[in-house]
């Protein structure tokens, strides 16, 4: 398993992002992400999607330790107490004794302090709903703050990230503490990067699609995973087959060379001021 080491967890590098996937077809799509080879799940209390997720983990037929599983406490159920039981019904719903890793889905916009939410998430760890925590959505001066209040190490901060922005300084603040910077909407929705030639070229010279190369961008970077979200069974078998190539480093680059676009899909009224 291709993973990425983050202060004791070892966090798979790619794994199948869930938002606003929901349904009945939800845990066959699970089942066959992990037929194809995935073995991280990502969701979230938000995504009312978690017993579909829990359906899912259970009919893909895998020892439950083998698969590492994320959700997330929602922005306003952070103050100490009301995260604690935001965990307890996350587990509940997805049939679940613990998550591999528990979430801050963003900064807490209710008068919570980060410290205060901090410190409940550690507390949700000493109770045993979650082996590793970490946060979501956090720039630098959020994650200084976090890494401070917290007892336990954090083991992630997942952010929007793809070709087209430019987190150069929130991934060096993740490598600086020990954390795996996650990317959510990692092919910022296609279109205009993967038409792009730095894509396309790419793709042409090594035979693979545009989203192959982007995802195989994301995880040849230090300390990065991605979670594509696709409700294509296809399109999510496809995704997974990264592992048999390289790109360069001209194709490196020129990919990273995009990110002067700094176009961001993510940005809510509740979202904190991004670096």
């Amino acid at each position: 398993m291709h993973s990425v080491s983050a202060n004791g967890a070892e966090i798979p590098a790619l794994g199948l992002g869930t938002w606003t996937l929901k349904g009945p077809s939800l845990p066959s799509l699970i089942a066959k992400a992990v037929e194809a080879g995935y073995r991280h799940i990502d969701t979230a209390a938000m995504y009312g999607n978690e017993s579909e997720i829990g359906d899912g983990i259970r009919q893909c037929g895998l020892d439950r330790n083998e698969l590492f599983v994320t959700t997330k406490v929602w922005h306003t159920d952070l103050a100490d107490g009301a995260l604690q039981k935001s965990a307890a019904s996350s587990l509940s719903r997805l049939g679940l004794d613990v998550v591999d890793l528990l979430l801050i889905h963003w900064p807490p916009t209710d008068g919570t302090s980060i410290e205060e939410a901090i410190g409940a998430l550690n507390d949700a760890k000493a109770q045993g709903m979650a082996r590793h925590i970490g946060i979501s959505n956090f720039p630098v001066a959020y994650i200084e703050r976090a890494a401070r209040a917290s007892e336990h190490p954090l083991a992630c901060n997942q952010c929007e990230y793809h070709p087209m922005l430019d987190q150069d300084v929130v991934l060096a603040a993740c490598r600086e503490h020990g954390m795996t910077f996650t990317s959510y909407c990692p092919l910022g929705r296609g279109g205009e990067i993967f038409s792009s030639p730095a894509v396309s070229d790419a793709a042409a010279a090594h035979g693979r699609t545009p989203a192959q190369i982007v995802l195989r961008w994301h995880v040849q970077q230090q300390s990065v995973a991605a979670i594509p979200r696709s409700s294509n069974p296809d399109h999510v078998a496809a995704n997974f087959q990264i592992w048999d190539f390289e790109l360069d480093d001209a194709q490196m680059q020129a990919i990273s060379a995009l990110r002067s676009r700094n176009h961001r899909i993510c940005d809510f009224d509740f979202s904190p001021d991004w670096d």
